[in-house]
């Protein structure tokens, strides 16, 4: 186990750095481009006050968010000494820190890795003040929290889990490595419970509760998707589109644009094929296989989003630290790529976000590397995914639930 020494270091660059990115929110520094705290204090803040009344935001088509986000929104009444948006930044870095602390917690265990809270100290502040700017980062350390729960707390892993889908739905994929068997059986029947409980709780107590499922189906192509990158071209070409405000992001608006926001959602249903394949045939669950199933599958519903918005990145972050807390990782390269894609993803929002507004060769070049790193980083980890579960070495299913990632191998030889 790593001693004391060995986490100063990334407790101290954790601090220096979180310290830029207050200053940043609090507006001691200002970076070029949008303001990215407006978000907080006008949209949450205008939120905030309609759900203190007692229903969800209804006549808003932004409220674009399962019931239980409620709870993130409101969240800055813990805190009535400060404004809103100070109460909101505060508590991002609270998460934040939660996250860093279960990150180097299990980093310092036998056989684990400190590369986990590494990705997670570096990754964050790469994104620029959007980190602390959006509850993405409060739904991304319940991921953590989930994930390390693992099989050895099964039912701990679904309750977060299920929690997690209700605040921003893509935390039920953390369930789909899971070992098949009990830890099966436990997890995804807690988090099913649980999501059942907060969606009778959320709708009972307020009106309004599943109006998101309208708004989300009503998404456009958004100009910094995988997709929009047609659009960008194609508008130096004579397309009649154009670039709108719409359903509180910035989107193509005009030919072909629902042809293309359709292909996004059949790639999706495509990659969610390919994860039930994988799920049936995968016979070589390890330690990390929970983790990098996980990765693996954020991955695919990110990158073949109509809309990836910069504060996305987190949760790919988080998750890439999680498998890096694992010294034999297989997803270092993935999530290395993670890592550079969301420092290209701070120039191209806010930075140089005029550029990819107007499409000139500056705005199509930064989405073309970003957007590219996140492909080759789900092919990667895909593969590898595949690989080392279907294509590689066979176990017993049990076996699976015997190979703790927290426990070492003296204590995994005795587990009958």
């Amino acid at each position: 186990m790593a001693g004391a020494h060995g986490t100063r270091f990334p407790v101290a660059v954790w601090a220096l750095t979180r310290a830029a990115l207050l200053l940043c929110v609090f507006k001691v520094v200002t970076l070029p481009g949008p303001d990215v705290t407006g978000d907080v204090a006008v949209i949450y803040h205008g939120w905030y006050e309609v759900l203190k009344t007692g229903t969800y935001p209804l006549d808003d088509v932004t409220w674009q968010y399962p019931p239980a986000a409620a709870l993130a929104i409101l969240s800055p009444a813990v805190l009535p000494f400060l404004g809103y948006a100070s109460a909101f930044f505060v508590l991002a870095l609270l998460c934040d820190a939660m996250a860093f602390g279960l990150l180097l917690y299990a980093g310092r265990r036998t056989g684990r890795s400190m590369g986990g809270a590494w990705v997670w100290v570096v990754g964050v502040p790469l994104l620029g003040p959007t980190a602390y700017a959006r509850y993405d980062l409060m739904v991304t350390a319940v991921a953590i929290a989930a994930l390390l729960a693992g099989v050895r707390r099964p039912r701990l892993m679904g309750a977060l889990a299920g929690f997690g889908a209700l605040l921003k739905v893509w935390p039920v994929l953390l369930l789909v490595g899971t070992p098949r068997g009990r830890a099966t059986r436990r997890s995804w029947a807690t988090a099913t419970a649980v999501a059942a409980a907060l969606v009778v709780v959320c709708t009972a107590a307020m009106p309004g509760a599943l109006a998101f499922l309208t708004f989300q189906r009503d998404r456009g192509t958004e100009v910094e998707s995988l997709g929009a990158l047609v659009f960008q071209v194609a508008r130096h070409y004579g397309w009649k589109g154009s670039v709108l405000l719409n359903y509180g992001s910035v989107e193509f608006v005009g030919p072909y644009v629902p042809l293309v926001s359709n292909a996004a959602l059949a790639l999706t249903l495509l990659a969610f094929g390919w994860l039930l394949v994988w799920r049936l045939r995968a016979r070589g669950f390890g330690a990390g296989t929970p983790y990098d199933a996980a990765f693996a599958a954020v991955l695919l519903f990110t990158t073949t989003s109509r809309v990836i918005s910069p504060q996305y990145m987190l949760w790919l972050v988080g998750l890439a630290a999680v498998c890096l807390t694992l010294r034999a990782s297989r997803m270092a390269l993935p999530a290395w790529l993670v890592v550079a894609a969301t420092a290209v993803t701070l120039l191209e929002f806010p930075l140089l976000f005029s550029h990819v507004v107007a499409g000139d060769p500056m705005g199509i070049l930064l989405l073309a590397v970003r957007n590219g790193l996140l492909v080759a980083a789900t092919l990667t980890a895909c593969v590898r995914l595949w690989r080392g579960t279907v294509a590689g070495p066979r176990r017993r299913d049990g076996d699976a639930l015997a190979v703790r990632p927290d426990v070492d191998a003296q204590s995994r030889a005795n587990v009958p």
